[in-house]
């Protein structure tokens, strides 16, 4: 056998799972929580949807896995940011946050997450997430105010890809404008990165 004949690596149980989240991350993110289904994040990931339930038990359970993902991988991604020395640790941050839209519908899904306020289980999850990152950047020194001008432009940011505006960059003076303003040196990236409206997730 070749290299290429070989057959495919079976994937551990704990790997599916990943996978599945990632595809749930991309799902809640275009939907919501209301609108998709274990169904459709049984298509996203290639697997069956009995399966997918089968290793949650439930669309609640999968909603809760995918937003417990996205915090933890948008404060390891701080953490990173905060360890290097290349520019204001502010810049290294944000920086850090756009980097983030590598993984589709992390954005979008934390602000599902926020607006389920009154959700009896999301709620309590969403809450201690966002104070975790409130927390997180006070402990790296940033004044009251620094920290939430920077989860404000950051709610900016989750708005916009969440509104899949950069379909009308270059269309729409008032959002190129808006583009301009907030993405100085990372524009390019981030209208190669975020979802258009023709975008299944």
């Amino acid at each position: 056998m070749t290299p290429t004949d070989e057959p495919e690596r079976r994937l551990s149980s704990e790997e599916r799972r990943s996978q599945i989240v990632v595809a749930a991350l991309a799902v809640f993110g275009a939907k919501g929580y209301v609108g998709a289904t274990t169904d459709d994040v049984a298509r996203a990931a290639s697997v069956s949807q009995p399966y997918v339930v089968r290793l949650f038990g439930s669309k609640e359970n999968l909603f809760v896995a995918a937003c417990t993902a996205a915090l933890d991988q948008l404060l390891a991604g701080f953490r990173a940011a905060a360890e290097a020395t290349d520019d204001t640790l502010e810049h290294r941050l944000g920086r850090a946050y756009i980097d983030l839209l590598e993984t589709r519908g992390l954005h979008q899904t934390l602000t599902h997450a926020f607006l389920l306020g009154a959700h009896p289980v999301i709620g309590p999850v969403a809450r201690d997430g966002f104070a975790q990152v409130w927390e997180y950047l006070r402990s790296l020194g940033f004044t009251a105010e620094q920290a939430q001008g920077f989860l404000a432009h950051g709610m900016l940011i989750n708005t916009m890809i969440g509104m899949r505006l950069a379909d009308d960059y270059d269309v729409d003076s008032r959002v190129t404008e808006l583009f301009d303003a907030c993405f100085p040196a990372d524009k390019a990236r981030v209208l190669g990165l975020a979802p258009r409206v023709d975008d299944a997730w």
